[in-house]
């Protein structure tokens, strides 16, 4: 009987390191475990491979939907509070921070990967495994920030997205508020989680409306080129602090928490590891490998976006004289007789889809915290009835956000205070 490794399978019989995990994860595969290496043998890969195309194919739709929780999470970086940080600096210092889209990269990636480790391994969320490992007395603060910083987060992306609606549809800015955050509620909390995670995989396309504005509005790829080769700084205060704003909202707390419950929720959703405990370490190791590859995706699509954010803000608003956006009516509006109103139009339309991807992302990250805390069920995998005060955090964040928007928050400048809040919070 000969036994074939994971990257001798690849090579021989074209099936991806990733498929073959999840193969062997639902007992599609039955693998051989000796010293710690994970093998195949001859007669099992083509059973398997001689089953019917129909059988095959269900288990490839099956697999599609364990991909995506390092893009979601990514693309989710990308909210409005970001964009209209990145915005901010754009036209307030043109091309200026422009580096930070690459050099933050690295260490956006090595964090995310960390978080996304711990909820693999220990099949904790990032709540429990601290509370595991420091206890309670350290766990409250940093949840208490966490949810502090969040909700200030989603009331300020609920009122941008409520502007750039007005923008699209002639409708009342609270009207619009209002809609925008039930409908949020009713996916979040009516769709179980492998069909709301597709709904949020869908939703990532929405950041493509930065990439091809940027294209529209054909910037001078040198100057941008030098920019992100020659970082820039200025030693003043309002750079400085747009600098922590730009950071915090780009290294960002929700996102520790929500990207480690999410690899638990996707293994939830594969039905767990099958087999022996060997078996079990093994698999790990490659799930993590896998992991890796998603979580660098994701992070380096959302440092594009900012990149092209800043360069579409920088030559459009910032070269012609704009320098200080106060609302999100006020940016969208300048875009379009300088851009076109086409370019002006999918800058809109990307506040109104990164929103929808955004808010439940920061509401989720919110819950999972104050739920592990307490011990309480959570997940978005369990209904309502099952998990009440899992749901009740995402409910109160939406509610208290939907508020803020009633007491005259400037949505733009809130966006701004978030960013620096999360750039705060995050090295706690």
């Amino acid at each position: 009987m000969q036994l074939f490794k994971v990257k001798e399978i690849e090579k021989r019989f074209k099936i991806s390191a990733r498929k073959l995990s999840f193969l062997v994860r639902r007992g599609y595969l039955n693998p051989v475990a000796q010293n710690n290496i994970l093998y195949v043998a001859e007669d099992e890969i083509l059973r398997y491979l001689n089953l019917p195309h129909r059988i095959r194919k269900s288990h490839h739709r099956s697999y599609l939907k364990t991909l995506g929780p390092g893009l979601i999470t990514g693309a989710s970086d990308d909210d409005p509070s970001g964009i209209g940080t990145y915005s901010m600096a754009g036209s307030a210092y043109g091309l200026s921070l422009a580096w930070l889209s690459v050099y933050l990269l690295p260490m956006m990636t090595a964090v995310q990967e960390t978080v996304a480790r711990i909820g693999i391994v220990t099949g904790r969320g990032l709540s429990g495994a601290i509370g595991r490992s420091y206890g309670k007395k350290t766990l409250y603060p940093l949840v208490f920030l966490l949810v502090f910083a969040n909700t200030i987060n989603i009331g300020a992306d609920i009122g941008a997205m409520a502007a750039a609606l007005r923008l699209v549809l002639p409708i009342n800015f609270y009207i619009a508020a209002i809609m925008l955050t039930l409908f949020m509620l009713f996916l979040e909390i009516f769709f179980k989680y492998h069909s709301y995670s597709k709904i949020l995989k869908f939703l990532t396309l929405s950041l493509f409306a930065y990439i091809l504005t940027g294209f529209i509005i054909k910037p001078d790829w040198v100057m941008v080129l030098k920019s992100l080769a020659i970082p820039t700084i200025r030693f003043d205060m309002a750079f400085f602090a747009l600098l922590v704003a730009v950071m915090g909202t780009t290294i960002t707390p929700y996102l520790f928490f929500w990207q480690a419950s999410e690899e638990i929720e996707e293994e939830k959703e594969r039905g767990g590891v099958v087999g022996n405990a060997e078996h079990h370490k093994i698999a790990v190791k490659r799930e993590i490998k896998e992991m890796r590859k998603d979580t660098l995706t994701g992070m380096s699509l959302s440092n594009l976006v900012f990149l092209f954010i800043i360069i579409t803000t920088a030559f459009v608003l910032h070269n012609n004289g704009i320098t200080n956006i106060e609302t999100a009516e006020e940016a969208a509006l300048a875009l379009a007789p300088l851009a076109g109103e086409g370019a002006a139009l999918l800058f809109t339309i990307g506040i109104i889809g990164v929103g929808l991807l955004a808010v439940p992302v920061l509401a989720g990250a919110s819950a999972y915290g104050v739920a592990e805390l307490f011990k309480w069920r959570e997940g978005l995998n369990r209904r309502y009835s099952q998990a009440r005060g899992f749901y009740g955090i995402i409910i109160l964040s939406m509610l208290i956000g939907l508020l803020m928007n009633f007491v005259g928050i400037n949505p733009i400048k809130a966006l701004y205070y978030a960013a620096v809040v999360n750039g705060l919070v995050a090295p706690v």
